[in-house]
């Protein structure tokens, strides 16, 4: 995904950036700071490893799978 992500155009990237930061927000249960389509895929990463780590991961390979399609 990350490489995908980094592949996009810069004005797809931006289209679904709004779709990432859902996720984000559900992932961290509050408002992540928006640090632009270049650092979201990290703060993505980061917490995806903290929701598996605390556990906490049911349902988020869908989201992963449903995000991957859309950056399609």
């Amino acid at each position: 995904m990350v490489q995908r992500w980094q592949q996009l155009p810069l004005d797809h990237a931006l289209q679904r950036v709004p779709q990432m930061r859902a996720l984000l927000h559900d992932l961290a249960g509050r408002d992540v700071p928006y640090l632009g389509p270049a650092v979201v895929m990290d703060q993505l990463t980061v917490l995806v490893y903290d929701t598996c780590e605390a556990g906490m991961d049911h349902g988020l390979p869908d989201r992963l799978r449903e995000l991957l399609r859309a950056l399609s």
